[in-house]
């Protein structure tokens, strides 16, 4: 009875974490296509339908299971993540993964219904694990975003260096692209590769911001089209862009650092109920077992759990100071 408690505590409590991480990320998506309409009202350019020379990434007819994914609106978000990610996976076998997951979920559960019953048990695991490869996808996409982050600032004072030097935009893209460790270098190839087979400066850039959504790459995205279409010296914008990028970074190494106590605050109030239960669990087993045979008693277990959640979600929104 007691390893039952503490499992169903620990799986419903990591299932609250991840609506709670999931209600967080629609926010921060939502913001981000506010910052998006912004540049693109700055530069003053209707909206234009994104396009890949390089290659189709879906049949323009797709069947089948493609078909069933495209009328769920899933295809275009699992390539976006798997593109930007760095991954050279399909949606298909993204959801396929997912599927197979699911499968051992199922049978644990019900060989071992921990929960309620052995349906919601299994249902619960399935869940669990068959999210684990979307996990893992976007832990990828986080790595090799902030990595990105990391070289634009170079990448920039390498363009301005080169345009000084008497190198055309496009040259400098091509240099730059051979002579940047990858992601990044990656990224500025497939944006040569693009102008260089016949599409437009700002199709290209703005394929690019697709493939790099960063706020930075959006900034370089905005100048460079507001120079084609204002003139000025490249170069000079490069470099200042460069500079103010770095000095975010700075900035954010110092809030980094002053939010460093409400960090481990939120962590340590997030885990010491859990250890305190596995603690109490370990030394007096029969203390908690009455609380979760109890109605009441399971009434308050939910609200602890409950105000848990609130409690982290709250100490993370004071805490996460954007820059």
């Amino acid at each position: 009875m007691p390893v039952g408690v503490i499992v169903s505590f620990a799986v419903l409590f990591a299932l609250i974490l991840l609506a709670v991480s999931v209600g967080l990320k629609f926010f921060d998506a939502r913001r981000k296509s506010q910052m998006n309409n912004m540049l693109q009202t700055a530069v003053g350019e209707p909206v234009v339908a994104i396009t890949s020379l390089l290659k189709e990434i879906e049949p323009e007819t797709p069947t089948g299971f493609h078909g069933l994914l495209k009328s769920m609106h899933f295809t275009r978000h699992a390539q976006e993540q798997l593109q930007q990610a760095g991954l050279n996976w399909s949606p298909t076998r993204l959801v396929t993964a997912m599927g197979l997951m699911m499968i051992p979920g199922l049978g644990l559960g019900a060989m071992v219904p921990f929960l309620l019953n052995g349906p919601t048990t299994a249902i619960v695991l399935a869940l669990v694990l068959g999210a684990t490869p979307y996990l893992y996808v976007k832990h990828k996409r986080k790595k090799r975003l902030e990595r990105l982050e990391e070289q634009f600032p170079e990448a920039l004072d390498f363009l301005a260096r080169s345009m000084r030097a008497g190198h055309a935009f496009s040259i400098s893209m091509e240099m730059l692209g051979e002579e940047l460790e990858d992601p990044l270098g990656m990224e500025f190839r497939a944006l040569f590769n693009e102008q260089n087979l016949g599409a437009p400066l700002d199709i290209a850039l703005r394929n690019f911001g697709e493939r790099v959504p960063l706020l930075d790459a959006r900034f370089f995205i905005s100048s460079v089209l507001l120079q084609k279409q204002t003139g000025g010296n490249l170069s000079e914008i490069l470099s200042r862009l460069a500079y103010v990028i770095r000095e975010r970074f700075r900035l954010k190494g110092q809030v980094k650092a002053a939010s460093a106590h409400g960090r481990l605050t939120a962590t340590i109030l997030t885990v010491l109920p859990v250890c305190t239960m596995v603690g109490l669990l370990v030394v007096a087993p029969g203390y908690l077992q009455g609380m979760a045979a109890d109605p009441d008693g399971k009434w308050m277990i939910g609200g602890a759990i409950v105000a848990q959640i609130l409690g982290n979600f709250f100490i993370k929104k004071i805490i996460n100071i954007k820059v």
